[in-house]
């Protein structure tokens, strides 16, 4: 079968023939339809992630057709979508330390056949195609327990979601959207606030603006019940100045390092909560795809690759000019 390979560190990402992948008798086996990126391959592919184990086959998102199953609720044919999680473990709260995502140390979903575990699969919701239904679960699962579990978004909420045009800041607003909030964004581009506006965000900052708190501060006065932010760094502390009293402020990432200047008393007195998020149990997934089935959700594409052209993808994903998730097709044609 053909997939996407990185044999080592230094070794540049190729598409070549492998073997099929070995399929368990608790294992239902996929045919791959569509893959798609996260920042977490990119890393990945420049040897900056722990336990990296080469050579590997990269990708946590796949949907698909099964096309060998010994699992009555997954039988031949069915269109299914893959859960990444690996172990999360019983405790809701945290992973295990046995948990892991698809993708590394395990063979991922950017191949023309993966094997996994008849449980890590689920139907597509009817409303996808495949190429949305892969873009839904690393970014979707992520976004639902950082917006719903940690955030705590209701119906009436102000949100602020920060560097929108990632897949889990997009997704993130689309569910803050559906449950009835109202979502301000900030990002270095005027382009993507205008996007997102168009997706029904209230507003937006550009925050190379040095006014940009300011700005915010004076469109909404009350300030802000939630902030969803995955960049942490020097602009810490500026957001929580735009926290309302007894809000949240929940992150998922840290691409810009660690916060060098935060006021504790700003946080204590204004009650402030700060929650640590990333991924999401089973049972959040679970939900995710509920959620996204009743309000018919469809995640934000920002463009399709073919599976040969995997380099360029990448390539795109590293230039962080995307807004949506970028998608590998793996028939012959992007569509």
């Amino acid at each position: 079968m053909k997939a996407v390979l990185l044999a080592s560190k230094d070794s540049p990402i190729i598409v070549d023939e492998i073997r099929p992948p070995s399929h368990g008798h608790d294992e239902v086996l996929i045919a791959v339809q569509a893959s798609a990126l996260n920042h977490r391959d990119v890393w990945i592919s420049k040897g900056m992630y722990a336990k990296i184990q080469y050579p590997v086959i990269p990708g946590s998102d796949g949907a698909g057709i099964v096309i060998s199953s010994a699992s009555k609720h997954m039988p031949v044919g069915s269109r299914v979508l893959i859960n990444p999680n690996i172990n999360w473990g019983e405790n809701a709260a945290i992973q295990s330390s046995q948990y892991e995502i698809l993708g590394m140390p395990s063979q991922g979903t950017m191949a023309e056949m993966i094997s996994v575990p008849a449980h890590r699969v689920h139907p597509i919701p009817e409303h996808l195609t495949f190429e949305q239904a892969a873009a839904l679960p690393l970014a979707g699962l992520t976004a639902y327990r950082a917006i719903f579990t940690k955030g705590l978004i209701q119906s009436g909420n102000t949100v602020l979601i920060t560097g929108i045009g990632g897949g889990v800041a997009l997704m993130a607003m689309q569910f803050a959207l559906a449950a009835g909030a109202k979502v301000y964004v900030t990002s270095g581009t005027q382009e993507k606030i205008d996007k997102a506006i168009e997706l029904g965000a209230s507003g937006g900052a550009l925050y190379t603006d040095p006014n940009w708190v300011k700005n915010v501060l004076a469109e909404i006065p009350n300030g802000i019940d939630c902030i969803i932010d995955s960049a942490g760094g020097p602009q810490w502390s500026a957001l929580t100045s735009l926290i309302s009293t007894g809000g949240r402020l929940v992150f998922y990432g840290a691409t810009l390092g660690n916060v060098p200047d935060l006021s504790l008393q700003r946080l204590f007195w204004k009650q402030i909560t700060i929650c640590g998020s990333t991924m999401g149990s089973d049972a959040e997934f679970e939900m995710m795809l509920h959620f996204c089935e009743h309000h018919r959700i469809v995640p934000v594409i920002d463009s399709m690759f073919l599976l040969d052209d995997a380099k360029l993808a990448f390539e795109h994903m590293e230039k962080g000019q995307q807004f949506g998730k970028i998608v590998l097709h793996h028939g012959q044609q992007a569509s």
